[in-house]
């Protein structure tokens, strides 16, 4: 495979850039060489700068539901940039989105529009210490929320001690508003309420955790953190910026069933391009300005652009058969690897939930918590990502990222990359 084109375009990045990239997982560090310049993307493949083509399991990260340039969304963000990119106004695509996602969503009554994952998880903590009066925040090691100061921490040493900043440049005061917890522990979360209880504003969980690995938790603990919350007046917020319309169009909120305070939002509704958004209830969602007197704005929130590819791709989401098609490919996909894993013996399994998966090498039938993952498996994961690579196969460049399956993900495009996967298993294990 040659990579001369993107390994000059890198050695040009590294002078403009820190690390010659825009964000850390860029820089291929966790697999080795130097990373994939993309030229373009079409359904389910992509194209670097030399050409190659890959069948893509990244997807942005998650957004590209649709896959890579489908026709709805372009279509409507051609006629929309037409007629302006951004006003700082309202506009009726606002609505629009907003009513689309609303209406079909159980768990929200009112929505903002922001412009990343990281600002809808941010405005909804300060939301959250708006509404109840409180400071402290309960976190769960292995969840990640975007950068935001306050939830770039680390677990201390004991069950219900403080955190340590996981980023240089995050004031130790920030840091003592947090308490970070190990998931899927009841008496940790239970002895931390007894000692900080009038002082915490809420607990934030990915209910999916999905940046760390898939760390799939029972919905016994998830009911768990709802009562509790309930009981002890904290409200409980669901990070849903990768999981939400992602395991079904209400996210892990309507997998499970369960009602959380605040959501976040991202990735998807966007339709590729650059949107987040948090919601609640009615009475939650009055504390925000200019309602109230939590203060939260942004100049490009609800641009035209991104609300019109975001109508685009919910509006697809809500087609009838959706997510039951996505969960079919999904299943086959990762049950056909699996089953092949297993026949050889290999210490490998994908753990999947809709249609998002996980590669690990591991013959764990489950993990909850990061710390329940062997550091040492990350060298086979590099093997996998270059073998991969040189079958025609992108997954994210780290052992730590999921994947993703698509509405573009063809039979023909999943039974190549389960050969891809078989190959690759063989050799590493061979």
């Amino acid at each position: 495979m040659k990579r001369t084109i993107s390994d000059q375009l890198f050695e040009k990045a590294k002078t403009l850039f820190p690390g010659g990239v825009n964000s850390p997982v860029r820089a291929f560090k966790a697999v080795g060489g130097h990373p994939l310049f993309i030229e373009r993307g079409e359904g389910a493949h992509i194209y670097d700068a030399d050409g190659n083509g890959f069948i893509d399991f990244c997807c942005s990260y998650g957004p590209l539901i649709l896959g890579h340039a489908p026709a709805e969304v372009v279509s409507a963000v051609n006629e929309t940039v037409k007629k302006g990119t951004t006003f700082g106004a309202p506009t009726k695509l606002e609505n629009e989105l907003a009513e689309m996602i609303i209406s079909n969503h159980s768990y929200i009554e009112k929505i903002r529009f922001v412009n990343s994952g990281t600002e809808a998880v941010m405005s909804g903590v300060r939301l959250a210490r708006g509404y109840t009066g409180r400071d402290k925040i309960i976190k769960f090691e292995g969840c990640y929320h975007g950068h935001v100061d306050s939830l770039m921490v680390n677990a201390g040493s004991g069950l219900a001690t403080l955190g340590t900043s996981s980023s240089a440049g995050v004031p130790e005061a920030y840091v003592k508003e947090t308490i970070v917890l190990p998931l899927h522990d009841e008496d940790a979360v239970k002895k931390a309420i007894e000692e900080y209880k009038d002082d915490i504003a809420c607990i934030i969980i990915e209910p999916i955790p999905a940046n760390n690995g898939l760390l799939l938790q029972d919905k016994k603990f998830l009911q768990f953190l709802r009562d509790i919350c309930t009981s002890e007046g904290i409200m409980l917020f669901f990070d849903e910026v990768i999981s939400g319309f992602r395991v079904g169009f209400e996210g892990a909120a309507g997998l499970y069933g369960i009602a959380p305070d605040i959501i976040s939002f991202g990735k998807i509704i966007g339709g590729g391009l650059p949107v987040g958004a948090y919601g609640a209830s009615n009475e939650i969602m009055s504390c925000v300005a200019p309602d109230g007197p939590v203060y939260q704005a942004g100049t490009l929130s609800g641009n035209p652009v991104a609300m019109a590819a975001g109508k685009a791709q919910i509006k697809a989401c809500l087609s009838d058969g959706f997510y039951e098609n996505l969960e079919r490919k999904a299943a086959g996909f990762a049950g056909e690897i699996n089953a092949f894993a297993e026949a050889k013996g290999y210490a490998f399994k994908i753990f999947r939930v809709g249609s998002i998966f996980w590669v690990a090498f591991t013959e764990k039938e489950a993990i909850v918590r990061s710390s329940d993952i062997d550091q040492n498996s990350m060298a086979n994961f590099k093997t996998l990502h270059g073998a991969l690579l040189e079958r025609g196969v992108y997954i994210g460049p780290s052992g730590f990222e999921v994947g993703f399956i698509s509405r573009a993900h063809s039979s023909d495009d999943l039974k190549k990359a389960v050969a891809a996967f078989k190959e690759s298993l063989e050799m590493i294990f061979g």
